[in-house]
């Protein structure tokens, strides 16, 4: 269960000290990154045209990809005044740990690919600023050295449906320090990228003429991140999607990393009962799910549409979050999907959620800038979120109601004067 806690500094103290503590390495770079979609502005020409595509693309014609930005401007947010604001606190207190502010690193699977040790990286930042840090399965970094580098992550698994799997990656899950199990429940079936075909991406990977040529035309990446990645872990493998077998990236097993189209409510009953810390469902669009979810004793749902990566034209999580939140009783609620500013975050509070996920800028800033990027990152969120509240006429997240915002009404036909003349 979440709760907002009492008023404190008005930015967070932690993202500050953290910045103190690491050297700043890519100041000169990061001084032009004034908000989060400048990280992928910055990086887009130093990744290869597969890699890039990859992360920034969705599924089909990315319809539910560009509605999740576009829904944000379907509210509009109403200032209060003369309320003395100048002391503000964006903390949030999600499964017994009270962190900074009110947004998390999302899970993104084969980050390291796309940023030398970017699961690390990532986490280091989240670590230092105090939120929360989630690792995909579908990553190459191991959980254990997550564990090692945050204590406090989180986990996303794709999950097999024997219960001997569903057993012993709950143990491995635990032993490696990660204190939340998030399970992602809407990925049954591989989606259809095609964004993926046109830029040269497959998974497993195959190293066409085409894809060496990207390489190539791109030996930043190629120098920074494959070969020190080739250096350090050798051929990298799926290190966290089963709780034994590391397929690399290259083997036939890896047709696409998924989840499994037999997987139920039944199987995830069977997590519940073996995992002994906060269990989480991602992928809830559907109040009736969310009321199972709920029923089945999962401690907390995040409302998302996988960042318009699976279904498209799939609604946005903004659209139904307000129904989720009333058939949530006791669970935390999250979302992600979209997310960028400070006004979307508290937008997506006021609808119901304790705190959402953002994925895309923070792997664009460990791309770009390693752990000095998703700090920068983070502090530019936070000093935003920080800002809002102010303006808002707000001192902390408690405040944060529907009362903030009204929708925005549809335009209706152009008036004309009564005698029919313009």
């Amino acid at each position: 269960m979440s709760s907002h806690a009492a008023a404190a500094d008005s930015v967070p103290v932690p993202s500050e000290a953290g910045a103190r503590r690491r050297p700043q390495r890519h100041r000169r770079l990061l001084r032009h990154v004034l908000n989060l979609d400048d990280f992928e502005r910055l990086v887009r020409r130093r990744l290869p045209r597969a890699v890039y595509g990859y992360v920034s693309g969705g599924a089909e014609s990315g319809a539910a990809y560009r509605n999740n930005r576009d829904v944000f401007a379907n509210w509009h947010l109403v200032t209060r005044i003369l309320r003395d604001v100048s002391r503000r606190d964006q903390s949030v207190t999600l499964f017994g740990h009270r962190y900074a502010s009110p947004f998390a690193i999302a899970p993104m699977g084969a980050s390291a690919v796309v940023g030398y040790d970017a699961d690390n990286r990532m986490a280091e930042a989240a670590r230092d600023a105090n939120i929360p840090f989630v690792l995909s399965a579908n990553s190459i970094t191991p959980m254990e050295e997550i564990g090692r580098t945050n204590p406090h992550s989180w986990f996303a698994a794709y999950q097999q449906p024997d219960a001997r799997n569903i057993r012993e990656m709950c143990e491995r899950v635990a032993a490696a320090g990660l204190r939340v199990f998030v399970l992602t429940v809407d990925v049954p079936v591989g989606s259809n990228r095609e964004n993926n075909i046109r830029s040269g991406y497959t998974m497993p990977l195959r190293l066409t003429p085409r894809l060496a040529m990207d390489g190539v035309l791109h030996p930043r990446w190629s120098a920074a991140t494959a070969a020190r990645t080739l250096l350090r872990r050798g051929i990298p493998s799926i290190s966290n999607i089963e709780p034994r077998d590391h397929p690399t990236i290259f083997s036939r097993k890896l047709s696409a990393v998924t989840g499994h189209a037999a997987f139920s409510w039944q199987q995830a009953e069977l997590i519940r009962r073996h995992w002994q810390g906060p269990f989480v469902l991602k992928g809830i669009l559907s109040r009736e799910d969310a009321r199972i979810a709920r029923d089945a004793g999962a401690d907390g749902i995040v409302v998302s549409n996988h960042g318009g990566r699976q279904l498209d034209t799939a609604a946005s999580p903004m659209e139904v979050l307000a129904g989720i939140k009333a058939e949530a009783g006791g669970m935390t609620v999250l979302a992600d999907s979209g997310f960028r500013r400070g006004t979307d975050i508290l937008k997506g509070l006021a609808l119901g959620a304790d705190a959402v996920l953002v994925g895309r800028p923070f792997l664009f800033a460990a791309a770009l800038a390693g752990a000095d990027g998703v700090a920068h990152a983070i502090r530019l969120l936070a000093r935003e979120v920080d800002v809002d509240l102010a303006l808002l006429g707000l001192t902390g997240l408690g405040e944060v109601s529907p009362d903030i915002m009204i929708a925005r009404q549809p335009a209706g036909p152009p008036s004309q004067p009564p005698d029919g003349r313009g």
